[in-house]
């Protein structure tokens, strides 16, 4: 480096799979820094003895205690410490808020060295619009956990982007299935690796495509808007219908517009003159 870092806390984005992908800026903050803050000591070493850079690590992840944090405050005073995650952008469902928080309320210089994030690079891939998008982490582990998510954020008038696993891929798209019918889906894998995919369909096609071929890696699953698709009358008298099997009909109204963005007042008339 051109000149030493100045003491601080440095959050440094790394590769999500290519290691081709890191940028100068970050390795010579990560060759400069006094230490480097990371989830797993045997990830970033990997990353490390590529780039051959001896820098020591000190581990910091969710598990890490009030202790740990202050101690690493301590060091973010006195001396340059650089915090990245396995892979991606740190912060993004991963650790870090709290050291970045607790840093900027005690006035200590936090600076962020910006690269590859999954939830960016799979957005630009799928098709669905990226005006406007809404990142919300990992899907919830139960069915009921993850239709109250998708129920809460169905309306969102942006492209949801969620964090998935491979062995819960095809249990969320079932549920997204029944919960938002009609929206155009999206599922990137293993991205900027040699096996990258990026698919597109409906919720009923790609869990249909992914029982018969597992998925491995990790996993961006994408929700397109509502909006996008027109329900007719015909259309929302059979969403009507289906609930009002299972349910009251200010509940079935209720669902409904959550599903189609349809005004809940005039499906609740509806669902009285259906029933």
């Amino acid at each position: 480096m051109d000149q030493l870092l100045s003491p601080g806390l440095y959050i440094v984005a790394t590769p999500i799979g290519n290691l081709g992908d890191i940028t100068l800026r970050a390795i010579e903050v990560l060759r400069g820094a006094a230490a480097i803050a990371c989830e797993d000591t045997r990830v970033t070493g990997k990353l490390l003895n590529h780039l051959g850079i001896d820098t020591r690590m000190v581990r910091y992840d969710d598990h890490a205690s009030d202790t740990d944090r202050e101690r690493l405050l301590t060091r973010i005073a006195q001396e340059p410490v650089a915090l990245v995650s396995d892979a991606g952008t740190p912060l993004i469902s991963d650790p870090g808020y709290r050291l970045v928080r607790t840093a900027r309320e005690r006035g200590l210089p936090v600076t962020s060295i910006p690269g590859a994030s999954a939830a960016t690079v799979a957005l630009t891939l799928c098709g669905l619009p990226s005006d406007r998008f809404l990142f919300a982490g990992f899907l919830p582990p139960k069915s009921k956990g993850r239709k109250d998510v998708l129920r809460e954020l169905g309306n969102v008038a942006a492209t949801l982007i969620f964090y998935e696993t491979g062995p819960r891929l095809c249990d969320s798209l079932a549920d997204l299935a029944e919960t938002l019918p009609g929206r155009d889906v999206a599922v990137a894998r293993e991205l900027t690796k040699r096996f990258e995919e990026c698919r597109t369909g409906s919720a009923e096609e790609l869990a249909s495509h992914y029982r018969t071929h597992p998925p491995k890696g990790e996993i961006v699953l994408m929700i397109g808007p509502p909006g996008e698709k027109v329900i007719g009358a015909a259309e929302a008298d059979a969403m009507l219908l289906s609930e009002l099997a299972a349910h009251k009909a200010s509940q079935a109204a209720a669902r409904v517009a959550k599903a189609t963005g349809l005004d809940r007042k005039a499906l609740y008339a509806r669902a009285l003159e259906l029933k």
